[in-house]
């Protein structure tokens, strides 16, 4: 029925590509200005809507950059509060949204914001924090800002170059905005991806002589936890009744992944970033263990009993780490 719907809704996906081509025309010539600041910038994102790891691969950059004063700088999507937001030890997750109380949790040492207005969130980080590096967190499409380093994500199963506009695609950019990236990573492959195959890859997207193909794989933990000291090794679930309950926009690596494993569960499924309702929980309460995602903890903490979550990370080559670390220092 999805997939009819959205063959039926290929006019309108003409319109939104013809509108995201005038778009990035007018700041091509200029009419559009993009703004660049002397705080070196290093922006992740993606040309479509979610499902790329661009959090996972933002908490792997603060790894990176450990050693700096790094600011991370998101939108905050579905977040209660209004205009720029500075993260604090009272901070929840309405005020600041998922994705960037997560690593405001994981990170406590790093200056989280939350701005829709990317020009004034840096503005402001630079005047109340004064970072050497600031991290754009899905603003890959805010032209208004110049990066200093982009760093643009793909799926292994959804390459940019064989999507399509929304709505019958998931692309929310054109193909050709690619060519604005330092680094174009290739995420969720599978782990043992052949050299061969990785050639092909990077043929198709036709990387430009300034830019390099990295290739990630999903590294998962082998042990759940509850946020806290309790941690179970994902071998010990084989016997229990899991509720799985996901609200982000690919849990199929993560279902695959269980399944792998030997874990038998029921599986919740919501929509991206999806705020639950008290009668939505009393669907998988009773279960043994309710298992979700990081993202998906820290809006269902406190208010689901049994809640466990299964850790995440990007896992590149040992040659491709040393390629993203020294581009991204290189950028500085």
């Amino acid at each position: 029925m999805l997939q009819l719907l959205r063959k039926i809704a290929f006019p309108i996906s003409l319109i939104y590509a013809l509108v995201v081509y005038v778009r990035n025309f007018l700041f091509d010539i200029g009419v559009f200005s993009s703004k660049s600041y002397q705080t070196p910038t290093i922006c992740v994102g993606n040309l479509s809507v979610g499902g790329t790891g661009k959090t996972p691969m933002t908490e792997y950059l603060l790894r990176i950059l450990s050693d700096r004063d790094v600011a991370v700088l998101s939108r905050g999507y579905k977040r209660k509060s209004k205009g720029f937001y500075l993260a604090n030890a009272k901070s929840t997750v309405l005020e600041l949204g998922d994705e960037p109380y997560q690593i405001h949790q994981k990170f406590p040492e790093v200056a989280v914001a939350v701005d829709a207005d990317r020009r004034k969130g840096i503005e402001k980080l630079e005047s109340l924090i004064k970072p050497d590096v600031i991290v754009l967190d899905d603003a890959f499409q805010h032209r208004k800002v110049k990066p200093s380093f982009s760093i643009l994500l793909t799926t292994y199963r959804n390459l940019y170059v064989d999507d399509w506009y929304l709505p019958t695609g998931s692309l929310r950019d054109a193909k050709k905005e690619a060519k604005r990236a330092d680094l174009i990573i290739v995420t969720k492959c599978p782990k043992e991806l052949l050299e061969d195959e990785k050639h092909a890859i990077t043929a198709k997207l036709k990387p430009r002589k300034h830019q390099k193909v990295l290739f990630a794989s999903l590294r998962y933990h082998d042990c759940v936890t509850d946020g806290g000291e309790e941690k179970i090794q994902l071998s010990q679930l084989k016997n229990k009744q899991v509720a799985l309950v996901t609200g982000i926009a690919s849990p199929e690596p993560l279902v695959e992944h269980l399944k792998t494993v030997g874990v038998d569960f029921e599986h919740f499924e919501f929509g991206d970033h999806h705020h639950f309702t008290h009668k939505e929980i009393e669907q998988f309460q009773g279960y043994e263990m309710v298992l979700t995602t990081e993202k998906d903890f820290v809006r269902l903490k406190g208010r689901a009993e049994n809640l466990y979550f299964l850790e995440i990370a990007h896992s590149f080559s040992s040659d491709d780490e040393v390629v993203l670390k020294n581009a991204v220092e290189g950028s500085l």
